[in-house]
């Protein structure tokens, strides 16, 4: 597996997204773009909120698919804002909101963006110990030139030191996106490291999902002074996807997670 820096990255791929083939199979020189972001309801580091600074490494990554979670919509902590929207007209690309949970006069959930329109887009409620925040995957159907119809999913599973929540997300996950079925690409925050049951559960040669960033794969969090790696963006079949590059991008200070880019063939 290919791994550059993230400008030789950019330097690498001419194209933006994946280009129209000659025939309805994948074409060898097509490449998708997938990036999924932790945004912390759009603060940085530095304290501010900072909404093109969040579309600005979407655009600069020619990203063709992107999940985002942690995103308010009309929340008061946020002045109110539609994130959401926002995000969607900052990046040009098509888009949905999933909610989680009422907050703050508005909703707290995720965006899943696509350079291709999204078809039948819903949310995924998954399980969880009542009192705890719930958790949803947002996920879509889309048409890419190239790779033909494909599920994009973005989720965001539970944080809590306790694993129980994660572990029965994880079995919902698997049960609502058996990898038998048409291809799918499963973006977001696990709150899971490589080594715990979670992401074992996930990855099992039983499951048919892969890794897409592979065994020694970049840490995404905290953003300052990365120690852990929970954000992940895992394929199915394996057969289906090819990884050309997996980076984590740089970028220390527009929320409290670094942004996970995977170049999919």
């Amino acid at each position: 597996m290919k791994r550059r820096s993230f400008v030789a990255g950019l330097v690498a791929s001419a194209a933006v997204g994946c280009q129209s083939p000659t025939s309805s199979t994948q074409n060898a020189t097509c490449q998708l773009r997938v990036l999924s972001y932790n945004l912390h309801h759009g603060e940085g580091l530095d304290g501010r909120i900072d909404l093109e600074r969040i579309a600005r490494i979407v655009r600069t990554a020619k990203a063709d698919l992107v999940a985002l979670q942690e995103v308010d919509r009309k929340a008061k902590r946020t002045g109110d804002v539609d994130q959401a929207s926002e995000y969607i007209r900052l990046t040009q690309l098509h888009g949905w909101y999933g909610a989680a949970m009422p907050f703050q006069g508005g909703e707290y959930g995720q965006v899943i963006l696509s350079r291709w329109p999204l078809i039948e887009p819903k949310v995924v409620r998954l399980p969880g110990i009542k009192g705890r925040e719930p958790r949803i995957a947002t996920t879509a159907l889309v048409d890419i030139p190239g790779f033909g119809r494909i599920r994009w999913v973005c989720l965001h599973l539970d944080a809590t030191g306790d694993d129980a929540d994660r572990w029965e997300q994880a079995g919902a996950l698997l049960k609502e996106f058996p990898s038998t079925g048409i291809p799918t690409l499963l973006a977001g925050d696990f709150n899971a490291t490589p080594e715990s049951r979670v992401m074992k559960r996930m990855l099992s040669s039983e499951t048919g999902w892969v890794d897409t960033a592979g065994a020694n794969a970049a840490l995404t969090d905290p953003a300052d002074v990365p120690k852990m790696r929970i954000d992940y963006v895992l394929a199915a079949p394996r057969a289906k996807w090819r990884v050309l590059e997996s980076t984590v991008i740089p970028e220390a200070v527009a929320s409290d997670h670094r942004p996970l880019l995977v170049v999919l063939g």
